[in-house]
């Protein structure tokens, strides 16, 4: 158990776990992309961890660019996206994998696919650590998931709860049971 601000949060998924998972999208995404030379888009500043673990399975080479966009407030989405940092014209004619730490809504990735997509990218691909398909509202694929997820609050792993509980190796779930 850990506890983040005033709530208690019970082991969810082992550093190992995480590492397998990483490990397989990065070969998924090796074998899809490696030759087109992209362009890697991780989401401020949840994504961070799984960007860094990402770029180390990845049997190639890539650049690297931060973008941040935001919808969330406390434990749950705002359904306003920020755009802090913006995608950058490097993206146009380039394949671009926009890197996200979770995607439930979608409302947050809809706004980010509308902002690369006006930058005219050769093609754009989404690679996310955790998906809650129960949240998901829009109808775009991605095209890499690490792991689906209840609709459960989590932390750990970049992921956080009002700015703490990003630096945990492990993920964690929100304890209802109190």
């Amino acid at each position: 158990m850990i506890t983040v601000h005033d709530r208690h949060f019970k082991l969810y998924m082992p550093e190992a776990e995480i590492l397998n998972e990483v490990s397989r999208v990065a070969t998924e995404i090796s074998h899809d992309l490696k030759s087109l030379n992209p362009l890697f888009c991780p989401t401020l500043t949840g994504s961070f961890m799984f960007m860094a673990d990402l770029a180390k399975a990845l049997d190639f080479d890539a650049e690297t660019c931060f973008v941040k966009y935001a919808s969330y407030a406390g434990m749950q989405s705002t359904g306003t996206v920020r755009a802090d940092l913006p995608f950058p014209a490097a993206c146009r004619n380039r394949h671009v994998v926009i890197v996200e730490d979770i995607v439930d809504t979608g409302i947050t990735m809809d706004a980010m696919l509308r902002a690369v997509e006006a930058l005219q990218p050769a093609s754009v691909h989404i690679a996310t650590f955790l998906f809650k398909p129960g949240s998901f509202t829009k109808q775009f694929p991605i095209d890499y998931i690490g792991r689906s997820i209840a609709n459960d609050f989590i932390v750990g792993y970049g992921m956080d709860y009002d700015g703490l509980g990003r630096f945990y190796r492990d993920i964690y779930v929100v304890d209802n049971s109190e």
